[in-house]
């Protein structure tokens, strides 16, 4: 009952006060990133959600746009220098992942859920970790709650499967509490390469203008 009707209804209601009441928040890191560097404040990316269907992902912009990416000689700039100063504070908070809960609120994603992918790691999935592609992804989920960045690819995806198992509001109550404190660690950023899949996602840029 939870996973088919509450689950969408605490979603929808939760995102739309939370998005009402940091309103001003928004404004403010807007005017704080357009004044850091150039460029868009979102950033937009097309992802995987339920069943495979794609859907634009929004974030706070975080990193040089593509075309401030380079050095005068025309060499790409590296991905830990792209990060703007801002840029660094909000992913620290994960305030930068804020502008999902208008995908939760439109019905992309959900509060909890694995999170959504990149249609190249999506093509990589045998049957058993397809079956992470069953709920909609989450802007909080198990493995954030569980070693996040720290976390290999696979064992990413099966605490996904763990989840998409045991979808339960207990459950979803227990990862929202779990991720405030993961948040208030305030845990370093890193580009982490521990398999092929992971090695290859560190070497994808953030575009500003895939959507």
């Amino acid at each position: 009952m939870y996973r088919k009707h509450y689950k969408r209804f605490i979603d929808i209601t939760a995102s739309g006060i939370t998005l009402i009441l940091l309103f001003p928040i928004f404004i403010l890191v807007i005017i704080l990133i357009k004044i850091d560097s150039k460029g868009p404040a979102l950033f937009t990316q097309k992802r995987v959600g339920k069943q495979g269907k794609e859907f634009k992902i929004y974030k706070f912009r975080t990193m040089l746009t593509f075309e401030d990416s380079f050095y005068p000689d025309g060499s790409p700039i590296e991905n830990y220098d792209r990060i703007t100063a801002v840029g660094n504070i909000l992913r620290k908070t994960s305030i930068d992942e804020l502008p999902q809960l208008i995908n939760i609120f439109i019905g992309n994603m959900s509060i909890v859920g694995p999170r959504p992918t990149l249609l190249y790691q999506v093509e990589k999935y045998d049957d058993s970790q397809a079956r992470r592609l069953n709920v909609k992804p989450g802007l909080t989920g198990l493995a954030q709650v569980n070693g996040r960045n720290s976390l290999s690819w696979e064992q990413k995806i099966q605490y996904d499967i763990e989840y998409v198992d045991n979808i339960t509001f207990l459950n979803d109550l227990k990862i929202i509490l779990k991720t405030f404190v993961v948040v208030f660690k305030s845990e370093k950023i890193e580009f982490v390469a521990h398999d092929e899949i992971s090695k290859h996602a560190r070497d994808v840029r953030e575009d500003v203008n895939n959507s």
